[in-house]
């Protein structure tokens, strides 16, 4: 979840233009005999002056004037780079006197070097009267975009008279199956469609993933991409795309996320000869569908030693070095590669011998999106150090995963090694030593079994006055011991006080941190860092995992939590400005350091809030 919100804050401005150099033709697909048409050409994203377009004479076609040239140019600031986009329109007036088909041959256009021609298209010329016609001419669209759907390349369907319905622009969730398996991999899409150009996407509630772990892809969303959805086409982005891994059985759903949308369309203005198209913004409210998986529960029973694993993977062993030591550390590599879930592996258990001291093993986990799923490796080194001499046999472990594709348990015997350990340099131990090392714990050693002096004469200790004032500070330092500990233990047990005592103090070093990177300029780094404090804040207070840190579900614990509004509404109204102010333009200070008094002001408040549990 944590780059979807980032991503996209601003991805309707990077949307505002088609990516690539393109000329297509915009005809009608019928007219009135005797009726003035036109026939419009679109130039997008020319880098360079383009040459005037050649345009095919039809038969039967007379060319009134033209062409009737608009140019628009928009710039914008993304991720500190400027992005231009540009559109030119050739519009060129036409009158057919005759009813029949007729086919319009290609135009073409240079750019760059480059030659660029459109499509043949062909249109009917039809008897009757004005009002009967199918399609209007340039002068009256109004007619026209409530008789055609909207056509991506066709800007008299994008008239601005019209309204926006509900399959001109939609955000899908797609998954790539129905049901699954407990941690085993899905992909999930979130794609934005869309008829018209978007000048700015903001997402306002982002979709929940509830009971998933995620692994998502790092993408750059762009409009570039066409696709035939349900008989139309449309221009597409993938918004976000990622590997969900589903924790427990049942039907778990991604709920649906909401967006502010502007798009543009087009207001035609007659000045006299010729028709100019002014574009216009019109901001819409999108909600996408929900997604829901049945989950289907690992089969019972699961073999002992089942290490959470699934998917497809190989596990293997090797030792670090040839001869071991007393006292030498010496290490075991376990190495297990595949596809699956594999960033959520439990470590593998290895036992070692009594005699073997035994460190923490230290994880390297290497692992990428690559199609549906996620593949990379694990490694595990387990460093160890013999303390004793002697033959030993380490290794030997069996590990289990679940392949969802057979349906079944798997399991891999890596191999043992037998190893003969040395004497160490600065060792002490001997071959005769193990026994004795073994059973250190248990004997009783360095008893004095000389003889006594019957005749010598001892003062009994407790007769001193010292003893007893030993004795007494003794026991008072066990007694104070005792209690700080037995406080510290109480603290350190209590896992929700002990976050929740901490949590204030967190998220002022955070925001100590967001006002030294405001200090130096730094504006990502600031709200990144003020958003740290915030969510940590709120995970730590009501103990919420970060995992289910969605707006929603905070706004909700909050209030059940007893929170007031007026402390909520501003909490979030914060997290919100703060997500989209990462990718927007510079801020200014002024605007900074009230982002920073609000968030001190909000966390101030909820400290003297009495949190209901």
């Amino acid at each position: 979840m944590k780059r979807f919100t980032l991503i996209i804050t601003l991805i309707g401005i990077a949307l505002a233009s088609w990516a690539q150099v393109s000329f297509k033709v915009s005809a009608p697909r019928s007219v009135q005999a005797g009726e003035r048409f036109a026939i419009t050409y679109i130039l997008r994203n020319a880098d360079e002056a383009p040459s005037q377009p050649k345009v095919t004479q039809t038969p039967g076609i007379t060319m009134l004037y033209g062409p009737s040239t608009t140019t628009s140019v928009s710039q914008v600031v993304t991720n500190g780079k400027m992005v231009s986009s540009s559109r030119i329109e050739y519009t060129y007036f036409y009158k057919a006197e005759n009813p029949g088909k007729y086919s319009v041959g290609e135009a073409s256009i240079t750019v760059a070097g480059k030659r660029y021609t459109t499509s043949p298209v062909t249109m009917a010329v039809v008897a009757g009267s004005f009002s009967d016609r199918q399609q209007p001419s340039a002068q009256d669209n109004s007619s026209n975009t409530q008789r055609q759907p909207v056509d991506i390349y066709d800007i008299d369907t994008q008239s601005a008279d019209r309204p926006v319905e509900s399959n001109d622009v939609f955000v899908r969730i797609i998954l790539s199956k129905p049901s699954a398996y407990e941690q085993e991999a899905i992909e999930c899409t979130i794609k934005l469609y869309t008829k018209y150009q978007i000048s700015s996407f903001f997402p306002t509630l982002q979709p929940s993933f509830d009971g998933f772990l995620i692994q998502e892809l790092d993408i750059q969303p762009t409009l570039n991409e066409e696709e035939e959805y349900r008989g139309s086409r449309y221009m597409t982005a993938v918004l976000k795309k990622c590997i969900i891994f589903p924790q427990k059985s049942g039907k778990l759903t991604i709920n649906s996320g909401n967006y502010d949308i502007k798009v543009v369309q087009y207001n035609n203005v007659n000045m006299g000869f010729f028709t100019v198209r002014d574009p216009q913004e019109r901001e819409i409210k999108v909600k996408s569908n929900s997604a829901s998986v049945d989950v289907k529960q690992l089969p019972f029973p699961q073999p002992e030693g089942f290490s959470g694993a699934v998917g497809s993977f190989t596990a293997d062993t090797r030792l670090v070095g040839n001869t071991f030591r007393t006292n030498d550390a010496a290490s075991l590599i376990y190495t297990i590669k595949g596809t699956g879930n594999i960033k959520y592996i439990k470590e593998p258990v290895i036992d070692f011998p009594d005699e073997f001291e035994q460190y923490t093993p230290k994880s390297d986990i290497q692992a990428e999106v690559s199609g549906q799923n996620v593949t990379g490796t694990m490694s595990v080194e387990y460093t160890f150090v013999p303390q004793s001499v002697g033959d030993f046999k380490i290794g030997g472990n069996k590990f289990i995963y679940f392949n969802p594709v057979s349906k079944e348990y798997v399991t891999i015997d890596t191999p043992s090694y037998n190893i003969k350990v040395a004497k160490g340099a600065g060792s002490t131990t001997s071959d005769t030593d193990r026994k004795d090392i073994e059973s250190k714990n248990t004997d009783i050693l360095h008893i004095y079994t000389g003889e006594k002096n019957p005749s010598q004469t001892h003062t009994l200790v407790v007769e001193k006055w010292w003893y007893w004032m030993l004795y007494i500070i003794g026991i008072l330092i066990v007694t104070a011991t005792s209690t700080i500990y037995s406080r510290k233990m109480k603290l350190a047990s209590d896992v929700t006080g002990s976050r929740m005592a901490k949590a204030n103090k967190t998220a002022k070093r955070h925001l100590r941190t967001a006002e030294k990177f405001a200090a130096s300029g730094e504006d990502e780094k600031f709200y990144e860092e003020i958003l740290r404090a915030l969510w940590g804040y709120i995970s730590d207070k009501l103990y919420i995992p970060v995992s289910q840190l969605t707006r929603q579900n905070v706004s909700e614990k909050l209030h059940a939590a007893g929170v007031d509004d007026q402390i909520t509404t501003p909490l979030i109204s914060i997290i919100d400005t703060c997500e989209m102010a990462r990718y927007t333009p510079q801020k200014s200070d002024d605007e900074m350091h009230h982002i920073y008094n609000e968030a001190m002001k909000t966390i101030n408040a909820m400290e003297n809030t009495k949190i209901r549990k």
